[in-house]
Formats: C-alpha cells, structure tokens, sequence
C-alpha cells in the first residue's frame, strides 16, 4: 500500500482547539480597543471644538461666539468649523426616561454655570466661558463620565 500523506484527524482537531482559545483571548481585547477608540475620539472632537472657538475668540477680539452650530444662518463660527463632529459614546442608554443615542451632534448652548442636561446627548456649550463639554453622564472605560471630557 501505498502511505498517504495529510493531517490526521486529531491534528486538526488540535489546531481547531488552539485557535479557538485564541479567539476567546483576542475578542474581549478587540472589544476594549474599540471602545478605548470611541473614547480617544470624542476626547479629540472635544480638543477640536476648543480650538476653533480659542481661534474664534483671538479674532473676535476677547468675543465667545454666540453659537458653535455653524449650520445656524448668519452664525461666523462656520468659518472656525464647518460641521460639529457627533459624540462617540459606547453604547446607548436611557437616562431620566429619555433615550440617549450615543452619536448625536446636538449643541444645547447655556449662559449659566456647567450642568449637564439629562433631555439630550451631543455637547453643551457655555456661551459666557467658552467652555463645551460631553452633554452624557454614561462612563468610560477608566470610570470617569464623559461629560468631565470638556474638563480634562
């Protein structure tokens, strides 16, 4: 007779084994590098948003824009940034019986001290500091709530 050559059966089922431990191990990983990623680039938008309002406030003359929405009519902010990027949160949640999306580009702009609003997710703007922020109370990966990102 002549000796075939290949993998026996046990052979693969061995190599089917180890690679399935390594997805086990590499998944839950995967998983955290995303949301390590969504967190870097809400942290970046924020860092962004902030520059265009410092360069909107050096050539203003010591002005905060009255808006950062640059889809508003008649609103110079658009000229520092054309568009607001979406907050990259983790995942979706319900707070105060209202649904947060996770990705909104919704600006609730205040004149009054930093608090964060439970009617909608995006950013929060002070009008009178300059100051933006997260407008979600949910936290990161590290337990600090996205709203302190503005802060950070």
């Amino acid at each position: 007779m002549k000796k075939q050559k290949g993998f026996t059966l046990i052979e693969l089922m061995i190599v089917v084994a180890i690679i399935g431990i390594l997805a086990a191990v590499a998944i839950p990983k995967f998983a955290d590098m995303l949301e390590k990623a969504r967190e870097g680039a809400t942290k970046g938008n924020v860092g962004a948003i902030k520059s265009a309002i410092s360069i909107y406030y050096g050539d203003q003359g010591g002005q905060w824009p009255s808006s950062i929405d640059p889809t508003v009519s008649g609103n110079s902010f658009s000229k520092y940034m054309d568009r607001i990027p979406a907050v990259k949160v983790t995942h979706s949640f319900t707070s105060n019986g209202t649904s947060l999306s996770g990705t909104s580009t919704a600006i609730a702009s205040t004149a009054a001290a930093p608090t964060l609003l439970n009617t909608t997710d995006g950013w929060i703007y002070n009008t009178t500091t300059g100051d933006v922020w997260v407008n979600n109370n949910q936290t990161d990966s590290r337990g600090t709530a996205y709203s302190g990102y503005g802060y950070n």
